[in-house]
């Protein structure tokens, strides 16, 4: 216990570190001087109440997921408000539970008095998961005029929806608006292979070519973190060649 207690913590310090693009000589604290370095870390670097209990959350969900859920079952039973509701959802939808994730986005959506962008763009990845494309598109439409909507995570599963159900020329539209240069690089990937599905091989091998490019200048971590993109972007512009 105390190995994945320790693992978990280093974890989640390397996490903040790239996240808050933290000087990279601290991964060689955290990893070879294991506990203490994370200490040393979270003193030196975190140190604030908000974020200590963000590190237990982390640690918990990591060695033991389903306490989490038990855990904030019970505090939602205690006190039924929006925000310990959004939060038992977020957790079941961590966990891949979607179902029982939905069932507390509805609910929570039933506050009319809150904004509920966020609740609407987890309850849309619920229910990608899912496969019920119908009810994307029915509840991105019920959002997709906010300003929030645009260039979105929940604009691109509204553009997969779309495609999904044969709606390509929608799909399409929606899916271009998150070709953003040095980011959305997964989701830039499927917007390449669905332009390529439609026979709109220049396009792709546009798209592909500037992922490609851009690959080139990223950071350790991110390469880390997109390695499998890049093999497949790499692998699909060989394939171009070919033909």
């Amino acid at each position: 216990m105390i190995f994945y207690l320790s693992v978990a913590l280093q974890a989640y310090c390397l996490y903040h570190m790239y996240k808050n693009r933290t000087p990279y000589y601290w991964a060689f604290v955290i990893l070879f001087l294991s506990v203490l370095g994370c200490l040393i870390y979270i003193l030196t670097q975190v140190y604030n109440r908000r974020d200590a209990e963000k590190i237990q959350e982390g640690i918990i969900s990591v060695v033991n997921p389903t306490k989490r859920i038990k855990d904030l079952e019970h505090k939602l039973q205690f006190s039924e408000t929006y925000q310990n509701r959004v939060n038992l959802a977020d957790a079941y939808l961590d966990i891949q539970d979607n179902q029982n994730a939905i069932t507390h986005y509805l609910e929570a959506l039933e506050d009319t008095s809150q904004n509920n962008f966020y609740v609407y763009g987890k309850l849309i990845e619920a229910f990608y998961n899912t496969q019920d494309y119908k009810s994307v598109i029915a509840y991105a439409e019920k959002i997709k005029n906010q300003p929030e909507f645009g260039k979105s995570r929940i604009q691109f599963l509204y553009g997969l929806a779309q495609s999904e159900l044969g709606n390509y020329d929608v799909a399409e539209a929606n899916l271009r608006a998150i070709d953003i240069r040095y980011s959305f690089y997964e989701e830039r990937l499927t917007l390449a292979k669905f332009l390529l599905n439609r026979q709109k091989n220049e396009d792709a091998k546009l798209l592909l070519d500037e992922i490609h490019t851009e690959s080139q200048n990223m950071t350790k971590p991110n390469k880390k973190r997109f390695k499998s993109a890049i093999i497949e972007v790499e692998k699909l512009l060989q394939d171009l060649k070919l033909v």
